[in-house]
């Protein structure tokens, strides 16, 4: 059974639709939807007394065995629910950890998501389960009060997480090397993001040839795939395939995830893919806008890639660009492949044409950005002069720089002490009227 109120915050015919998609997603045999009007959640039930006895007489009616909340419940509230329906309740947040642990293919996805999970039960131990407040008895030679089997359930959980946590910051490191191998052959990476069955596993296997698994379904891809992408002139860029991102995601799925969606942070250019025949592609837009901030990218530039036009009457392949002439809209079709040509002569134009190559100059007191840069493969020459100033050309991507800059606390403006301005930089570098535009 399927419960959905409405809190009057949001579209609410389009947030069941995507609720009965992640309900179907994850396997269930809907029995019974049930609606309503609330102002605010009841503190005990969420959904107040009268609904939930119209509930428990649904779920009896359709012998259900779970009920299923498009909502965040508390522990609590999930408990008082299950007494009064007599069956299972997840909240919206458990549904979303069911499926990506249906859809976890690799050793890294399956950690990730126990981890979530995990952290997500550590609060819901309780249950009203009578077995979970009995002691753990000692035995001979250990007498004493011992553990009730609430708190043993909860050091074993605490220490399987510590044990996931440990595996996962050795994927981070690993991931991490790799990156760096990356940036030694100087080859840009740009990630594919966007909400969830947008079409990026598609894009992706039209671009690259590559075999990624693509569903018309909710969360059909959880692992990062990358792959080489070869660009008009003989150019080559690293391209990958992350994670989609929903309404309302879960922070301990978004946490769980970090070491995956590092690749999107540390992309030197965000492809963000958008469902054009979603009526609401535009909250959505921003529903995305909202993940890549909590994971610290909404920094980094972004192409917004309109896809699937072949289902939009009268929409056709085209590049939209701002007014200075910089692409920045293209919409095509990942199905067809109308358009798909027409991102990669984007991709070379923005990605190669948008480097930093010039000279800066900096202090020995800004030996955290010297550093950077040359983690950063960036430095194609060093020159220091008798005040002990570092001359250091370079070579990276626009987007790379600024990161750098920010990273090591030091405006792009006056990286050194011979860039007092912008324009001071400009008869020595190569920056495209878009970037002279962000830094302005």
């Amino acid at each position: 059974m399927l419960v959905h109120l409405d809190f009057h915050t949001g579209d609410f015919e389009s947030d069941r639709v995507e609720f009965l998609d992640l309900a179907r997603s994850a396997g269930a045999d809907v029995v019974a939807v049930l609606g309503g009007s609330r102002s605010r959640p009841d503190a005990g039930l969420y959904i107040g007394s009268g609904k939930a006895d119209e509930a428990a007489a649904a779920c009896a009616a359709g012998e259900a065995e779970v009920a299923i909340f498009n909502h965040d419940l508390s522990p609590s509230q999930e408990r008082n629910l299950e007494k009064l329906l007599q069956c299972r309740v997840l909240s919206r947040a458990g549904l979303i950890l069911d499926i990506f642990a249906k859809r976890a293919r690799t050793h890294e996805g399956k950690l990730q998501v126990e981890l979530a999970q995990l952290k997500h039960l550590s609060t819901r131990l309780v249950r009203g389960w009578t077995h979970l407040e009995r002691q753990a008895g000692g035995g001979i030679g250990l007498a004493g009060p011992g553990e009730t089997q609430l708190e043993l359930d909860r050091r074993l959980v605490k220490e399987r997480m510590a044990h996931l946590k440990k595996l996962l910051e050795d994927v981070r490191r690993h991931r991490a090397l790799s990156r760096n191998a990356r940036k030694r052959n100087e080859t840009p990476l740009v990630s594919i993001v966007g909400y969830t069955n947008a079409g990026k596993s598609t894009l992706f296997n039209s671009m690259t040839g590559a075999a990624a698994y693509a569903a018309d379904q909710l969360f059909a891809t959880l692992d990062t795939t990358i792959r080489k992408l070869q660009l008009p002139a003989d150019q080559e860029i690293l391209l990958a395939d992350t994670v989609g991102f929903i309404r309302d995601l879960p922070h301990d799925l978004v946490a769980a995830f970090r070491a995956t969606l590092e690749e999107a942070r540390e992309a030197d250019l965000l492809v963000h893919v958008v469902d054009a025949a979603d009526a609401e592609h535009e909250s959505r837009i921003e529903q995305v806008q909202a993940v890549l901030k909590e994971i610290e990218a909404d920094h980094l530039p972004v192409l917004y890639v309109f896809n699937k036009i072949d289902l939009v009457l009268g929409e056709r392949p085209r590049v939209e660009r701002d007014p200075e002439g910089v692409p920045s809209r293209v919409f095509l079709s990942a199905h067809t492949g109308d358009g798909v040509d027409a991102l990669r002569q984007v991709l070379s134009e923005l990605i190669f044409t948008d480097l930093f190559e010039g000279e800066i100059a900096v202090t020995p007191q800004q030996g955290k950005l010297r550093g950077l840069l040359f983690d950063a493969h960036a430095v194609q020459q060093e020159r220091v002069d008798t005040q002990g100033v570092s001359h250091l050309t370079l070579r990276l991507p626009m987007a790379r720089y600024e990161r750098v800059c920010r990273e090591a606390g030091v405006p792009m403006a006056s990286a050194g002490p011979a860039l007092e301005s912008w324009e001071e930089l400009a008869p020595k570098g190569r920056p495209s009227k878009r970037i002279k535009k962000s830094a302005a």
